[in-house]
């Protein structure tokens, strides 16, 4: 399963959702839903929110550090995403190092490990790119 890339793209795993987010996944979602379908998705692995310019991603991203994700850790040096990854896939992919998700330039990503498979974005019927 995999998650469409738009924009700017701001990503979580459903895993860390679970575990650091106040009330866990189920009420990640009931916050969101006003947004699913128009710019949250998710598959079984990603949670996918986005912004159109690069100040509402940096809102998103703070907003999250707010909840007590931890975005940033540093590897040999150098900063990576940790908790969260933004992603820009018309430049390239992640913004910063991202050990966790896979990146593909026809507009998806996937948590690393995984194979993509059905792609959600703004409909559930996306079709693989």
């Amino acid at each position: 399963m995999a998650v469409a890339l738009e924009f700017i793209d701001f990503i979580v795993p459903r895993a860390v959702i679970e575990e650091k987010y106040p009330g866990g996944w189920d009420k990640c979602l009931k916050d969101h839903a006003y947004a699913l379908g128009r710019r949250v998705w998710h598959d079984d692995h990603l949670f996918r929110d986005g912004a159109m310019n690069p100040r509402d991603i940096q809102i998103l991203v703070e907003e999250w550090i707010d909840l007590g994700f931890e975005a940033f850790v540093d590897i040999d040096g150098q900063k990576h995403w940790k908790d969260c990854c933004v992603v820009e896939h018309m430049f390239g992919g992640p913004t910063l190092p991202c050990n966790w998700i896979e990146f593909d330039p026809k507009g998806f990503a996937y948590l690393k490990g995984e194979e993509p498979g059905k792609i959600f974005g703004l409909r559930d019927d996306a079709a693989i790119v």
